[in-house]
């Protein structure tokens, strides 16, 4: 008789191919053409592994464009890939980006770099026209996560050549100037990516700002307000998505957004900021729904043909401390969760570039549709068994390969059968399970004292609502109907 460890290592070896082999999809057919920007440390070592047990057995290659963006052959290359990436990302119009460094001081000095790099996503959003960058939640069907329906945020990056706007001597001991530079010329663009996604994907649109007190940025909101009422504004009210709105697209500022994001936790909204508004919006949206891992990032830009360029990666870094884990022998749980819906999107959007190009590929497009939507479910299936990664599981979930592995197994029986009968419902996972968990208990504690007024160990409803008063959080009796309204609170 197997000892239960044998078992589980049987178990999580099961090899990615099996009955595939006898069907359609154990013959393999060309990938469309795509760029692959590779990067480095665990993130670049888990796409390695993805790309060898869930890609390679059904697709050849050999049209991506594989571009070394590590700090490494950037600086060998005197960052020759990164432009020679950018040209390809143009020409080609779907790309898939694994999280890269961009080095600091200290990094460059530890790297033996002797060029300071920039980051690369600055290059890319100027070669690629950026219109705008869209931040969405991701959500697995019977797991609880923070937001319980989809939402997103979108923000229009910085682009542009500098130039000589302003000459002044600065007397004092101590200065600070801080010149903006936001080009409209992409706005009307991203506003209608904007509310096209809203539209598409039922949520309630809205647009933040702090125009009250930078004026320059009224032009920002004026832009999305005229493309909202000439183009959207009947299809949304048609929907029930303005109800709550008072019929018309609302503004937020940017303070009063924070707090919305913290009390909507029901999701079904998006919003439209600038970039620096966005990256705030989209830390606490991350945080709020579980982590950046569950964070979806994907830069749209525009072709000189009207086409769209397209590049999607995971919002999260390179995850350095699983990969000095990893060197050092150690076990490691990565969730690559995020990774694998930007590798989907690429390829769902090269796929539709080729079909756009050439009708006669229909065939092929449908392949890729059935593959990413039959892998997107059995990754989720597996964290729904609870099988999933430590983070979503305990600290007996599965390592890093032991998962890559385990969702290999499940696509292959899944893209044969394509059904499957219904996983469990899962309740949220306990936040104590994320490695990065670093909650004082002892403080939590004293603050639980403070409103467990009688001492019995539980807070009923007044000192409930004593807490949420004084925490700014307790939902107001009018804010059903000025909900979403411009603020400054």
């Amino acid at each position: 008789m197997l000892s239960n460890f044998a078992n589980n290592a049987l178990r999580r070896a099961s090899g990615a191919r099996g009955m595939a082999s006898t069907t359609r999809w154990a013959t393999k057919t060309s990938a469309p053409s795509m760029v692959y920007i590779a990067g480095e440390e665990m993130t670049n070592y888990a796409c390695e592994l993805i790309t060898k047990d869930w890609i390679e057995p059904y697709f050849t290659t050999e049209k991506w464009e594989h571009f070394d963006m590590s700090c490494t052959n950037r600086d060998d290359t005197d960052d020759k890939v990164l432009h020679d990436a950018v040209a390809a990302g143009s020409r080609i119009g779907a790309i898939f980006k694994e999280p890269t460094i961009t080095p600091t001081a200290e990094q460059k000095e530890e790297f033996g770099l002797k060029n300071a790099l920039g980051s690369p996503n600055g290059a890319m959003r100027r070669g690629w026209n950026g219109i705008t960058i869209s931040r969405d939640t991701i959500h697995i069907d019977g797991v609880e996560l923070g937001f319980k329906k989809p939402l997103l945020t979108t923000f229009h990056p910085l682009k542009g050549d500098p130039i000589l706007v302003d000459s002044r001597d600065l007397e004092d001991d101590h200065n600070v100037v801080v010149v903006y530079h936001n080009p409209l010329d992409n706005v009307e663009d991203l506003a209608h990516h904007f509310f096209s996604r809203c539209l598409e994907a039922e949520v309630v649109p809205y647009v933040v700002t702090k125009k009250t007190v930078f004026k320059w940025q009224e032009g920002f909101w004026a832009i999305h307000k005229k493309v909202f009422d000439e183009n959207y504004k009947e299809a949304f009210a048609a929907k029930g998505l303005l109800d709550n709105t008072g019929g018309e697209l609302q503004h937020l500022i940017s303070d009063a957004a924070t707090m919305q994001i913290i009390r909507w936790t029901g999701g079904n909204f998006g919003m439209s900021a600038h970039n620096y508004d966005g990256d705030m919006l989209t830390d606490e949206v991350a945080q709020v729904h579980r982590s950046p891992g569950f964070i979806t990032s994907n830069l749209i830009g525009k072709r000189d043909d009207g086409a769209m360029i397209k590049e999607y990666e995971a919002s999260h870094g390179t995850v350095s401390d699983l990969w000095h884990a990893h060197l050092r022998g150690e076990e490691t749980s990565l969730n690559p969760l995020g990774l694998v819906e930007a590798m989907i999107g690429s390829m769902q959007h090269a796929a539709k570039l080729e079909l756009d190009a050439d009708p006669s590929t229909q065939e092929n497009y449908d392949r890729v549709m059935t593959w990413t939507v039959t892998l997107r479910k059995a990754m989720h299936n597996t964290f729904r068994y609870g099988q999933g990664t430590r983070d979503m599981s305990g600290p007996d979930g599965y390592t890093t390969e032991d998962f890559i592995k385990k969702v290999a197994w499940r696509l292959d029986r899944y893209l044969v059968q394509q059904e499957d009968e219904d996983a469990p419902v899962l309740g949220e996972p306990s936040r104590a399970f994320r490695r990065n968990h670093t909650v004082d208990e002892d403080a939590v504690q004293e603050m639980f004292n403070q409103y467990d007024t009688d001492g019995n160990g539980a807070i009923d409803l007044k000192e409930f609502t004593e807490f949420m008063v004084k925490m700014g959080v307790a939902p107001m009796k009018d804010a059903k109907n000025k909900e979403g309204k411009e603020s400054d609170v």
